[in-house]
């Protein structure tokens, strides 16, 4: 398999437990799949979860790791996601959730197995564009805390997407971040007295 998932912080890895342990965190997460779970929840494919705060219009990006996000596995399949935070105190659970994000997400890495560069799978979040991508990065012995997207990189956005982006076909950074470049650059207001 050419993704090589880096080890989530242990810490990170026993909140989720513990929470998945939890009679009332189950209960009172708006997951329905995961309250009715028929088969074991058990975490599964932690992925480091980073937001893209700006794209300068040279296309340099500044990413910061916010956390590390576990799909939820009950049987064959992922039915819920959790994610964890960095606190004062080291990492902690955060919140349960279900929705299109998470099949899109298993959906994304079954289709980035099939490829042949190794890479180290992470997740992508673009909040300007309410956008979520896989991000297949090539440095497959970064710990995932840290790092740029690499002009060779791969982004993968997940459905669903902006209009505009097709979901699920992936992108090299250096073609995809002009178009994000444009799209998250707010427009200069129009002069007075030009037609608006």
């Amino acid at each position: 398999m050419p993704l090589h998932v880096p080890p989530a912080p242990a810490p990170a890895l026993r909140s989720v437990l513990t929470a998945l342990g939890s009679p009332t965190a189950v209960r009172e997460a708006r997951t329905p799949s995961l309250r009715s779970a028929q088969h074991p929840a058990i975490p599964d494919l932690p992925l480091p979860l980073h937001v893209l705060d700006h794209v300068t219009p040279e296309g340099v990006s500044a990413t910061r790791l916010a956390g590390w996000r576990f799909l939820i596995r009950c049987g064959d399949r992922a039915v819920a996601a959790a994610e964890t935070r960095l606190t004062a105190d080291g990492w902690a659970f955060s919140h349960f959730f279900e929705g299109p994000y998470v099949t899109s997400t298993e959906r994304a890495l079954r289709q980035a197995e099939s490829v042949t560069q190794p890479y180290q799978p992470r997740l992508l979040s673009v909040p300007g564009l309410y956008m979520l991508t896989l991000w297949l990065h090539g440095d497959c012995t970064s710990d995932g805390t840290s790092g740029h997207p690499a002009a060779t990189d791969l982004l993968v956005p997940l459905a669903p997407a902006p209009p505009g982006i097709a979901a699920h076909l992936p992108h090299r950074v250096a073609d995809l971040l002009p178009v994000l470049t444009h799209r998250v650059t707010p427009a200069a207001p129009p002069l007075l007295g030009s037609p608006a």
